[in-house]
């Protein structure tokens, strides 16, 4: 396995969404891992996704999993189908619906840097 320098994203604190990319059958994934979860093959490519996507899911958080999430109660988790063809989970605007068009941006919650989602038109 070769050496690449993976992209800076909100996980160490950037304002940027990062997802993979495989060379050899082009799937597509969220969660960085260190092979293709399609075809095994090593050292997928780290491409920074736009922001842009529509609701696929969402729910509404009204119980606090934590003391520190308490302050942030309620809070929306949706699920996003990416523009660029992934889908991932983040948090967004309470009154988001199924099909919602969205743009990212990162907020602090519980003391972290987070992907936000708000309605585009």
């Amino acid at each position: 396995m070769s050496e690449r320098k993976q992209l800076a994203d909100w996980t160490t604190g950037a304002e940027a969404i990062v997802y993979q990319s495989c060379a050899r059958c082009g799937s597509l994934q969220y969660f960085r891992r260190s092979f293709c979860s399609a075809c095994g093959a090593a050292d997928p490519l780290d491409k920074r996704a736009s922001g842009e996507g529509r609701v696929y899911a969402t729910t509404l958080v009204c119980r606090a999993a934590t003391p520190e999430t308490r302050a942030h109660i309620p809070y929306n988790i949706i699920l996003v189908d990416t523009a660029e063809g992934f889908r991932m989970m983040a948090h967004g605007d309470n009154d988001l619906c199924i099909g919602d068009k969205v743009k990212a941006r990162f907020a602090p919650f519980a003391g972290r840097l987070i992907p936000y989602f708000e309605k585009t038109k």
